[in-house]
């Protein structure tokens, strides 16, 4: 069994877009759900400002528990970009993460799905 869920969420008026997506699916006695976050947000950055570096960063967590019978994975991404287009230059600041989530599942629940 595989359940999907995907928003997308647009605002023009704040330049901002969000796509979010879940998945769930038990295989093998495994039950896996993957979520993926990405957010956007653009920004004018005016001509006489000088350009700062936006600093960006990348953090990463494993997470393992044998009595439990689980196992997780978080990746969080923050950065910037610049681009220019009709002689604007505009910042475009992002955040990817991506958390998965690995979990037994008793044969009781195995026999349902």
């Amino acid at each position: 069994m595989r359940d999907l869920l995907f928003r997308n969420l647009t605002s023009l008026d704040r330049k901002r877009k969000i796509l979010a997506s879940s998945e769930i699916f038990d295989k093998s006695g495994v039950r896996t759900v993957v979520r993926r976050h990405f957010v956007y947000i653009v920004k004018e950055i005016p001509a006489q400002k000088e350009i700062t570096k936006q600093p960006s960063y990348l953090f990463v967590l494993k997470v393992r528990n044998t009595k439990a019978r689980t196992e997780k994975f978080f990746c969080r991404m923050k950065g910037c970009v610049y681009a220019v287009s009709n002689n604007k230059v505009y910042a475009i600041i992002f955040m990817h993460s991506l958390k998965i989530c690995l979990t037994a599942i008793s044969e009781d629940l195995m026999k349902y799905t």
